[in-house]
């Protein structure tokens, strides 16, 4: 198949600005139709079961919404009859209003009930039994969900309705200490909407459309990946979908825009704050190299002695540049940074006060945002960055800057010692924390 030609151009920062308004991160934050709305924006909000901060959902919400209640966005999630969740880019959550545009992938499901591990006929007409007779139930309820104690050792009950859930006869009504609670799917998708009428193709050319809406201009990969379809269907139908071919300064490959995204300039309020790694700014990772320069990688299930940034090391959104990473903890009302990574373009000497002050804004905010009181910071990579980032968890402490500046004699580039390699500089060389206490006091200690 050939492709028509671009018909656009578009600059690497256009596209970049492009995306970010896609994904609510440009402009002043739009809470009028609050979590909803946003879910409606984006097409799907990625859930996790980690949980450092917060969980990712909620996560998503913070990073464009700002400080919103955290029991409004889970009753937003699961309590609004808004949203269901279902298999997108990973398990999501998802405007209901796009349950028929799923039909594909039911389909594809019900004919793939090993996808979900082995388990008899008779176990999943006992579940849909169960569940109508006695209303929602979680897999503990059915019967028991896990046979072992790994947590891939799902009981038969809980494969069953796992594969009930996936072919779209139940449906996820809320959740119990992150565990579902199933339901029957035509008693929580409204009447209109329950349906499969729409063929494969169908759904998979207004997946594309929602795709390009909430990436603002993405290459055929991306957009595929968006709600994971295959690449094969999105490069045959991409011509029927009304997308506009660009050609993206930088990108190798031919993209595609959603046509209101070129309309008006993209420009606004740059948003300051921290992403979930599971945001879907940043969770294709070959994409956010491409836009951003960011090659941003989960840690979580990397043994510990291998990992580069921590376990779930956060990107900092600043200025619509991604220029660190955070990995946070939290120690009773203090949020701890363990470690914060900046990009290296932005510790540059004309950036690193910048950078450094969105950092600490950025912590700042959430820490308020968590019920946290403190902010601590263990480590700081490069190290010639602590004099900056004691000034920006609190600039105005001059004797803590100084004296911040004068424990990295000898290793900063006015040192007369030779400077460690990267990656020791950021483990071992620049082991300082530094406390933001409620009334505005900055510390600074060596680490015991």
């Amino acid at each position: 198949m050939t492709l028509p030609p671009p018909v656009i151009e578009l600059s690497a920062d256009d596209a970049r600005r492009l995306t970010l308004r896609a994904q609510r991160l440009l402009g002043a934050p739009d809470r009028r139709g609050g979590v909803p709305a946003l879910v409606g924006s984006l097409g799907a909000v990625q859930l996790d079961t980690i949980s450092v901060l917060a969980r990712s959902h909620e996560l998503v919400a913070y990073a464009r919404l700002g400080a919103i209640d955290r029991g409004r966005v889970e009753t937003a999630y699961w309590g609004s009859g808004a949203m269901f969740e279902y298999w997108a880019h990973a398990a999501s959550v998802l405007p209901i209003a796009d349950w028929p545009l799923f039909a594909f992938r039911r389909r594809h499901y019900r004919k793939r009930a090993r996808v979900w591990g082995e388990h008899e006929a008779s176990s999943a007409e006992k579940v849909l039994k169960q569940i109508t007779t006695d209303g929602p139930l979680t897999a503990t309820e059915l019967g028991g969900a896990k046979k072992s104690s790994q947590w891939w050792g799902w009981s038969e009950v809980k494969r069953a309705a796992e594969f009930l859930l996936a072919s779209g006869e139940l449906a996820c009504v809320r959740r119990v200490g992150w565990r579902r609670v199933y339901d029957l799917a035509e008693r929580v998708v409204p009447s209109e909407l329950f349906h499969d009428d729409f063929t494969d193709d169908a759904c998979t050319s207004e997946l594309l459309r929602r795709a390009a809406h909430a990436l603002g201009v993405g290459t055929a990969a991306d957009l595929a990946d968006y709600y994971r379809l295959a690449v094969a269907d999105v490069r045959r139908l991409l011509p029927q979908t009304g997308l506009v071919p660009v050609a993206v300064e930088g990108w190798r490959s031919p993209a595609w825009a959603d046509p209101q995204a070129l309309d008006t300039t993209a420009r606004g309020r740059h948003r300051t704050t921290l992403l979930s790694p599971f945001d879907s700014l940043v969770w294709d990772r070959k994409r956010s190299a491409r836009v951003f320069g960011f090659d941003h990688k989960l840690e979580a299930y990397v043994p510990k002695q291998l990992r580069r940034h921590g376990y779930f090391a956060m990107p900092v959104l600043a200025g619509g540049r991604l220029i660190a990473r955070v990995d946070p903890a939290r120690a009773g009302d203090t949020l701890v940074a363990r470690q914060i990574v900046i990009e290296p373009r932005h510790a540059a000497d004309a950036r690193l006060p910048g950078a450094a002050a969105a950092i600490g804004a950025a912590l700042r905010e959430a820490a308020s945002w968590v019920g946290c009181d403190a902010v601590v910071v263990e480590q700081v990579e490069p190290v010639e960055a602590l004099p900056a980032m004691a000034a920006a968890l609190d600039p105005g402490s001059t004797r803590a800057l100084r004296t911040a500046a004068g424990s990295t004699s000898g290793r900063g580039r006015g040192g007369s010692a030779p400077r460690a390699p990267a990656a020791r500089r950021g483990r071992a060389a620049s082991r300082r924390e530094f406390r933001r206490a409620p009334r505005n006091s900055f510390r600074n200690r060596r680490e015991k």
